[in-house]
């Protein structure tokens, strides 16, 4: 009897994936993780069907992304195949970047940036930031400066957030402070204030590194619990940074 009451979860579960149309994948995960398949499909599905809210959604979308991370990049490329469109290249280099994936993605902003869409600010800052990321810093300047020349669409908490990370890959500190501390206090999540923190650390400042440290730590608890796990890293990325100065 205990054993058939721990799988009516994931009967239940299956019985409203079924009814809603979702993906077999779905399926499958409660077939084969019981009890704990059917706490994740509760999690990822059923609260954000209830609540609807903006926090829940991102819970469904964390659950989901975390499931299938390479999905979104899948359908991309399809998407890319059966339409060569600038909106679907867009699509396959965001895929690409969020799996880290920075050679595929610098080659599909660059793609984009041609043509039409070469002012295109949202281009300009995910070729930039690609640039970046492969350690390519003098490179990502062209496309930034191109970025703030169009006025305030260039002028973005994210795009000073790409000009102070170059600057500093630069070893142009003078020039990376005023960005970070622009960014900091206005992108959401933790990225920029971690990241300005561990500038800091590695400036040898690290008074104000610290003070820096502990808004961090004060803003991760207020993140949703389901939320907080890549919060956490950024806020450990700033500690070790303090830690190595």
């Amino acid at each position: 009897m205990q054993f058939i009451l721990l799988w009516v979860p994931s009967l239940l579960c299956g019985l409203h994936a079924i009814r809603t149309g979702r993906e077999q994948t779905w399926l499958w995960i409660l077939v084969i993780g019981g009890p704990l398949g059917a706490a994740i499909y509760v999690l990822g599905v059923i609260v954000p069907e209830l609540l609807g809210g903006r926090t829940a959604r991102r819970v469904g979308q964390a659950a989901r992304q975390a499931l299938d991370p390479e999905r979104e990049l899948r359908d991309a490329r399809r998407a890319l195949e059966d339409t060569p469109a600038i909106g679907n290249r867009m699509r396959v280099a965001k895929a690409a970047a969020a799996l880290g994936r920075w050679d595929e993605a610098e080659e599909h902003w660059r793609a984009c940036a041609q043509g039409q869409f070469a002012d295109d600010p949202t281009v300009l800052l995910g070729h930039a930031t690609a640039l970046i990321e492969l350690g390519r810093f003098a490179d990502a300047l062209k496309p930034l400066e191109a970025l703030q020349g169009l006025g305030r669409e260039g002028q973005t908490p994210y795009a000073a957030l790409a000009f102070a990370r170059a600057y500093e890959g630069l070893g142009r500190f003078d020039e990376a402070d005023a960005p970070y501390r622009f960014a900091a206090d206005r992108v959401p999540g933790l990225e920029a204030g971690a990241r300005y923190v561990a500038f800091m650390a590695k400036a040898g400042r690290r008074e104000d590194a610290q003070i820096g440290l502990k808004e961090l730590d004060r803003r991760l608890g207020k993140i949703a619990a389901p939320l907080r796990g890549e919060a956490r890293r950024w806020r450990d990325l700033a500690a070790r940074a303090l830690d190595a100065g």
